[in-house]
């Protein structure tokens, strides 16, 4: 019996032993098999898993490329500032991880009391307690935050509790709000380096340089256009940090050097854009109008040498205009309405709007007559105040009341005479006049690199009855931009060659080496050498005989006035007027063409393109030639009028604005400052330079940057 038990018992255990065998063997097999789809299959997730928490990505932003003038000034740069980050995870698990170590270095007794100690206190009370002093909660972070960087408390906390990996919270912070904030050593919160835009020279150009947004992105201008080059190729670091986020000293560290963008080179002179600005602003004051725009070209290249348009904008602060009237308009109006006042504002007139030129236009149906054998220097037109050609239509040369009568082609165009102009266009015929229109540029963009721009139009032939003919040449009834009449007179001046505008020449790297160039470009042969050189001629006696106000003694010249009555929905505007003058100088030789548009000059004041823009391009033209050095040729009869009139420009470097003001007009000279500044500016710089003769009430350009 005893040994039967026994066996039993033997028997019994050693199904015990291989149950627990055979389970063991299951658990090992089961662990083996887990560990495999741990490390086989699951490993590489679970390895992003443990980087992402070990480590933090940072990007590190290209310091976008400078633009400079012609010349070499810096126009736009960017400097290096301070950034917020934030990591929220790091910022919620900070609280918890600090109360997990504090737990793990806690006796048992100290751990049961403070279990004890969250049933007798509030949850606040107890997180309180259990914190240690250097640790601060979301919202204690969101406080320091909000004060030092003056930004909303609710908007901080946010960003900092929010599910996102990574936040900036503040671009471009002071070096004083750095220091406050690395004081507070907040875990999860960074400061990084970071470049902001700036353009040195504010309100300077802004409808050629355009601006950025937050994200270092162009959005107008040569900054929208350009860039692709100018934003360069971001860099980032990858460091392994500890629970609090902070760096490890002996982790993994890798370093991607950022890539900055290209500089760009302009046609722009800084000088003579300075010139238009400031002519541009001092029109429009003198004429309470609602706008200015000045166009300066180099008619041999192509190259935009200013663009200048009153009022405008800082692009340092893009959405708030410099006109203190229109910023007061702006306080009252929604949302919707302010969007679109600031769509209308970063506009480039120049460029992206079109417009009725009147008689400007003269000369290229002038031009186009030349060329067609149409008209020639020894023709001659009748004026007696009406058009009688075209039949049932009251078509009137502006001075009706007091015909031009007998005149020649010259004489035409000095008094420009929409009876001797509507002869003309019907000489020229509709197909051969849509021709050339088209070949000046005036249906198609000129290929300039600024957004926006607009085509000009222009009825086709099928479309064209003789009315439109007439009106078409003396400048109605067609809508063209600034830039495209800028461009076809410049081939008018240049011997025919109609110029592709350029308003980059180069891209540079940092050291200055150029890795591109961009060469001028010949479209095509619009009219002959000589025709350019009649046309020429007569530009300079219109400017001298016709509109008499563009006559400056020994710079040559020439030019066309014109006063348009505005289109507004379709319709002729009565009282309201574009006055313009396009002129180009010297016109032996041209070096310049500037267009002076004012939009709705006061007509109580005087509305007329010779009285109003004539004499603005004018003073612009000299200005420019002086610039370039190029001597005046005077008559005789000139000289001798001009001798008792020159005058030494003083130097007046180092005076504030005012005690050079009264230098100058004790001197009998002027000076460009004609909007509000600190009178107790400095002038860093003249042109004119001191010493220099010029001719009494001469322009001297007082430079404040």
């Amino acid at each position: 019996m005893r040994k039967r038990a026994k066996s039993t018992t033997n028997l019994q255990n050693k199904r015990r032993m291989l149950f627990f065998l055979v389970c063991f063997f299951l658990v090992t097999i089961a662990l083996v098999v887990r560990l495999g789809y741990i490390q086989l299959i699951k490993g590489e997730e679970y390895r992003k898993q443990a980087m992402e928490n070990w480590s933090r990505d940072i990007t590190i932003n290209a310091k976008r490329g400078t633009i400079y003038d012609a010349k070499g000034k810096k126009l736009a740069v960017s400097i290096n500032s301070s950034t917020v980050t934030c990591f929220p995870a790091d910022v919620k698990k900070s609280v918890k991880s600090a109360i997990d170590n504090d737990d793990e270095d806690d006796s048992l007794l100290t751990r049961i009391l403070k279990k004890l100690n969250k049933t007798m206190f509030t949850e606040e009370d107890t997180a309180a307690e259990s914190i240690p002093a250097n640790t601060k909660t979301p919202e204690q972070t969101a406080q320091i935050l909000s004060e030092i960087l003056e930004m909303d408390y609710e908007e901080v906390l946010k960003k900092i509790t929010s599910n996102y990996n990574y936040v900036v919270l503040k671009k471009w912070i002071t070096d004083e709000q750095v220091q406050k904030i690395r004081e507070q050593e907040l875990s999860g919160i960074n400061i990084i380096e970071d470049n902001k835009r700036v353009y040195p020279y504010g309100s300077f150009a802004p409808y050629v340089l355009g601006f950025t947004n937050i994200d270092q992105d162009g959005l107008y201008g040569v900054e929208a256009t350009y860039n692709d080059y100018l934003t360069g190729i971001p860099g980032r670091t990858v460091v392994n940090t500890d629970a609090h986020g902070r760096e490890l000293p002996f982790g993994y560290n890798e370093y991607y050097e950022s890539q900055d963008g290209l500089g760009v080179v302009l046609s722009i002179d800084e000088v003579i854009q300075h010139y238009a600005e400031s002519a541009a602003q001092k029109v429009l004051t003198d004429y309470n109008a609602k706008r200015a725009t000045i166009l300066v070209m180099d008619p041999n290249t192509g190259d935009i040498l200013a663009m200048a348009s009153k009022p405008d904008y800082d692009p340092n602060d893009p959405k708030m205009p410099t006109d203190e009237n229109i910023k007061t308009e702006w306080e009252s109006l929604p949302d919707e309405e302010l969007q679109k006042a600031w769509f209308d504002m970063w506009r480039n007139p120049a460029v992206n709007d079109i417009y009725e030129p009147g008689s400007t236009f003269k000369l290229i149906t002038t031009a186009t007559a030349l060329e067609e054998n149409a008209a020639s220097l020894n023709s001659t037109y009748f004026c007696d105040g009406f058009v009688r050609q075209i039949k049932g239509e009251n078509i009137r040369c502006w001075r009706y009341y007091r015909p031009h009568g007998q005149q020649t082609l010259s004489e035409a165009i000095q008094n420009s005479c929409n009876d001797a102009l509507a002869q003309i266009g019907l000489d020229i015929g509709k197909e051969p006049f849509y021709k050339y229109l088209r070949s000046f540029g005036f249906e198609e963009q000129s290929g300039i690199m600024l957004n926006g721009e607009a085509i000009g139009l222009v009825k086709e032939p099928e479309n064209m009855k003789d009315v439109d003919v007439v009106t078409q040449a003396f400048g109605q009834g067609i809508a063209i931009t600034p830039l495209q009449l800028a461009t076809a007179v410049s081939a008018i001046s240049n011997g025919g060659n109609l110029m592709e505008p350029r308003i980059v020449k180069q891209l540079i790297d940092e050291d200055g080496n150029i890795i591109k160039n961009f060469d001028t470009v010949i479209r095509r042969k619009v009219i002959s050498n000589e025709t350019s050189k009649i046309m020429l001629q007569i530009m300079k006696e219109s400017a001298e005989a016709g509109t008499k106000q563009a006559y400056r003694p020994g710079y040559r010249i020439g030019g066309k006035s014109g006063t348009a009555q505005k289109v507004i929905d379709g319709r002729y505007i009565e009282g309201k007027f574009i006055s313009s003058f396009i002129g180009v100088a010297p016109v032996d030789n041209p070096r310049a063409v500037a267009l002076v548009m004012v939009d709705e000059p006061d007509k109580s004041i005087g509305y007329y393109g010779s009285t109003v823009a004539g004499p603005v391009a004018a003073d612009l033209l000299e200005n420019i030639l002086k610039y370039y050095d190029i001597e005046p040729v005077y008559t005789e009869e000139e000289l001798g009028h001009v001798e008792q009139q020159m005058v030494t420009v003083p130097s007046l470097l180092g005076l504030t604005i005012a005690e050079a003001t009264d230098v100058l007009i004790k001197t009998g000279l002027e000076s460009n400052i004609t909007i509000e500044v600190d009178a107790e500016k400095i002038v860093k710089s003249q042109f004119p330079k001191a010493g220099e003769e010029v001719a009494k009430k001469s322009m001297v350009t007082l430079i404040l940057n």
